[in-house]
């Protein structure tokens, strides 16, 4: 006996993943920017760094993110969103190390 897959599933799966990852990278930018706006001259240059990956990370993931279709990147950007993820993931954790 063999079970069918439904491709449909799939694709919700996939939509919601980069989903959830943008909305990670949105929270993290804010805290940047929060950190940028309260904490003085050590915070300006993170949350510069963190507003061009999210808008970067953004741009090249949105019609995935939305469903709206495949993107016209294809599978080249994969490298560029998991550095930016890679460095998302490092400013999160000096943000939770300086108690924000």
């Amino acid at each position: 006996m063999t079970t069918l897959r439904d491709p449909g599933l799939q694709r919700e799966r996939t939509r919601l993943a980069w989903r959830r990852t943008l909305l990670t990278l949105t929270v993290v930018t804010m805290l940047a920017v929060r950190l940028a706006l309260t904490g003085g001259r050590g915070g300006a240059r993170p949350a510069a760094l963190a507003i061009i990956g999210w808008g970067t990370v953004v741009t090249l993931c949105w019609r995935r993110a939305t469903g709206s279709g495949v993107s016209r990147a294809g599978g080249r950007h994969l490298a560029l969103v998991g550095l930016a993820a890679a460095g998302f993931a490092v400013l999160g954790a000096l943000l939770v190390l300086r108690g924000l």
